[in-house]
């Protein structure tokens, strides 16, 4: 099955390195396993390097023990000329427990040249620089 452009799903095994002193994950893993999704979910739509410009929110809703798998959705929102909004969603699952939403975020991210400045993405603004 193919996934669509602008939307990726990975999975981490939140092992002990990954772990607070509660024993469940410590945020900032969590907060680089989400920019890690929200980036290849707007690479992938954009055909282009792209570079995070913001988080307009995250939400950690429940612990997540040592030993949960999670599940990682990322998906591209929102298309402007050279940026995009991404959602990412975490679900953890452990043997016997249905899984659960966990944390959710998004990220402003905008697709950008060899040189670093903002380039366009939009269907619109390519075929006019081709023409």
């Amino acid at each position: 099955m193919t996934t669509p452009p602008g939307t990726v799903e990975l999975r981490e095994l939140v092992m002990p390195a990954h772990a607070n002193h509660h024993g469940t994950l410590f945020a900032g893993q969590g907060l680089l396993w989400m920019a890690g999704a929200a980036f290849l979910a707007a690479r992938g739509l954009a055909q282009r390097e792209v570079v995070m410009a913001g988080v307009t929110g995250v939400d950690f809703l429940s612990p997540i023990p040592v030993g949960s798998q999670l599940v990682l959705r990322a998906w591209v929102s929102r298309v402007g000329r050279s940026s995009m909004t991404v959602c990412v969603t975490g679900l953890a699952d452990q043997p016997g427990v249905p899984a659960e939403e966990v944390f959710k975020g998004v990220y402003e991210m905008v697709a950008v040249d060899a040189a670093g400045r903002p380039t366009c993405i939009d269907r619109s603004c390519l075929d006019k620089e081709t023409t």
